[in-house]
């Protein structure tokens, strides 16, 4: 019996050891799973900060990048030092300007980055963008750049450090043929041929009730379509071509209703034709308006305005015809308008013709019938206002019309008054005896080039720029052609077409102006609406051309709809009859040189190379 008892013992003794063996093996295997475990989370916790400090660096390039971008955006180039790379942004370190030092923090998170900006040697190239790329053949001036960014972590460590290399590009606008912020119709009906390239922010038409021809490349941010955006229809006895680049190939044809050109459509164009491509950031109309905030308000070499009353009659409390020249800040020039009221010229002051023989006047004698209103003009002689300006001090301390600070001479002319900020305020600017963008005496220097700016509708009276060209913008709320048949006194603007007949006109001048949107509305929604009249109609004829032609170099470029000039297209009596169009690309335009003074640009960024150092400190 006692051996039993002794027996049972041991097995209870043995069950117990197994028992607390299981229980130890466990508790290791437990302290190795925690081990384990803590390790893991340590490893992705580290793995999430090193993302997270990987992405707030990243942050940090792109705002630098975006940064460096908006200001060469504003007409301005970055300026500064960098700090040295040795323990840069630290006390005595951090440079200066566009590339000081900057921190920034992750958005929702404890993470910061640490960036600043250099800029490589030799800034800026002058270069003609590659064939093959996007928007080739374009001359750009190219600044590059490297912004290096530090991601930092919530204890301050080190996370990631991050070097992006990049090109910033600026291209002139007026290096297209045509250059549309918004939807672009080309719809000619006689045959029409485009030189240089062709861009839209925005949807493109082309349709054609001839033949339509385009030897630059064409780009769209939106959809291409071969057809008319006001209606489904496409015109198969109409031929539209493009070239690839070596020989024209035709689009969509034959055709029958309006169609999407997709990318796998373009495919054999060898990229001369792109659909979908990324919107080009450029200015917006408010660079027109008379203000200190206004690149071309600040920087132009004069001011001139016609002040009006409240009752919207000429204020000739400064002025006897109410023509004030303006300092940046608006305040009036006083001794710059007296010396201007008394200059000789060619111009009559008023609806009645009295008190002529002035180079810059006003005048309430043109109808416009497409705004259905008498217009209310700021009237410039230019050639005589050139005479004038050569023995004043319009353009300040040591400047005379050869001044070439900004490639030239800008004029800024407005209409002041209390319709100046209606949609259709009835206001204008009319440039007259504009043949030479010289002096009428032929003394005073040569003019290098000149920007005519305006808030309000330009007119151009007969010729511009015809001999002796000089680069030349026009840059208005809308811009209005009167040939060289035009009478003076403007008698028979409101008679039948019949009575308004034009005759063969020569423009040699950039044109940056509004146009009006199919149906209101870009895009698809507008769809089905009115015609805008399409870029053949983009100048805003008044007379009867039929058998007359326009002849035009230069560039067309539309940024928005108009804001003071609200009258719709339509075609024929009591409005237009259209030219033939001699209008031509100006290819003087590639050269830098010979572009206008203060052209407007877009700028985008090309990433060079991206790096990470993953030996951090």
């Amino acid at each position: 019996m006692k051996d039993i008892t002794n027996i049972a013992n041991s097995e209870k003794g043995i069950a117990l050891f197994s028992v607390i063996t299981a229980i130890a093996v466990m508790l290791v295997l437990l302290s190795v799973y925690h081990t384990i475990t803590k390790i893991e989370l340590s490893s992705n916790y580290a793995s999430i900060a090193s993302k997270l400090g990987f992405f707030s660096a990243e942050a940090g390039l792109n705002l630098r990048a975006e940064a460096i971008k908006q200001r060469f955006l504003g007409y301005n180039r970055p300026s500064g030092n960098s700090p040295n790379r040795v323990n840069p942004c630290v006390s005595g370190n951090t440079g200066s300007d566009d590339f000081i030092c900057q921190t920034h923090t992750l958005p929702g998170s404890k993470h910061t980055s640490q960036t600043y900006v250099e800029e490589e040697p030799g800034n800026p190239l002058i270069l003609s963008v590659p064939a093959g790329e996007r928007y080739q053949g374009l001359n750009a001036q190219e600044y590059r750049y490297s912004a290096i960014s530090k991601g930092i972590g919530p204890m301050g460590q080190v996370e990631a450090l991050l070097e992006l290399k990049f090109k910033s590009r600026l291209v002139p606008l007026f290096q297209f043929a045509a250059f549309y912020n918004k939807d672009l119709e080309i719809l000619p009906g006689p045959a029409m041929t485009l030189e240089g390239p062709v861009h839209t922010n925005g949807q493109l038409y082309v349709e054609s009730g001839n033949v339509l021809k385009i030897d630059g490349q064409v780009t769209a941010s939106k959809e291409i379509f071969r057809g008319r955006k006001n209606d489904s229809s496409c015109h198969s006895s109409g031929k539209v071509s493009v070239k690839d680049p070596n020989s024209y190939r035709s689009l969509v044809d034959p055709c029958s209703s309006r169609t999407e050109v997709t990318a796998t459509m373009v495919s054999q164009w060898n990229g001369m034709i792109e659909p979908n491509v990324p919107v080009l950031e450029v200015p917006s109309l408010d660079i027109l308006l008379p203000n200190s905030s206004s690149i071309y308000w600040a920087k132009a070499d004069v001011r001139l305005a016609l002040k009006l009353t409240s009752a919207n009659n000429v204020d000739t409390t400064n002025s006897p015809n109410g023509i004030e020249v303006r300092n940046a800040n608006n305040s009036v020039n006083t001794s710059g308008t007296t010396y201007l009221a008394a200059c000789v010229g060619s111009i009559g002051e008023s609806s009645s013709g009295a008190n002529n023989g002035k180079t810059v006047g006003n005048s309430y004698s043109f109808y416009n019938n497409r705004e259905s209103s008498f217009i209310r003009l700021l009237e410039l002689d230019l050639q005589n206002f050139l005479d004038c300006a050569q023995n004043s001090s319009f353009f300040g301390a040591g400047k005379s019309i050869t001044d070439d600070t900004e490639g030239g001479l800008v004029f800024f002319i407005t209409v002041d008054g209390p319709r100046s900020n209606l949609t259709q305020s009835n206001y204008g600017v009319r440039i007259r005896n504009a043949t030479r963008i010289a002096t009428q005496s032929g003394a005073g220097g040569v003019v290098k080039g000149l920007t005519i700016v305006s808030d309000q509708a330009a007119y151009t009276l007969g010729h511009f720029n015809a001999t002796s060209k000089k680069p030349a913008a026009i840059m208005s709320d809308s811009f209005n052609v009167l040939s060289t048949n035009w009478l003076a006194n403007d008698s028979k603007s409101q008679l039948h077409i019949s009575q308004r007949v034009a005759n063969h006109t020569t423009i040699n001048s950039a044109i940056l102006s509004g146009t009006d949107t199919t149906g209101n509305v870009e895009g698809s929604g507008g769809q089905g609406g009115n015609y805008n009249g399409g870029l053949e109609n983009y100048p805003r004829f008044h007379e009867r051309w039929s058998g007359k032609t326009l002849t035009y170099y230069g560039s067309f470029v539309s940024l928005s709809k108009p804001l003071h000039a609200a009258g719709n297209w339509v075609y024929g009596n009591p409005q237009y009859e259209a030219p033939n169009r001699d209008w031509h690309y100006d290819t003087d335009f590639n050269d830098a040189a010979n572009l206008p003074p203060l052209t407007p640009r877009f700028v985008y960024l090309r990433q060079q190379l991206f790096h990470r150092d993953f030996e951090q400190d």
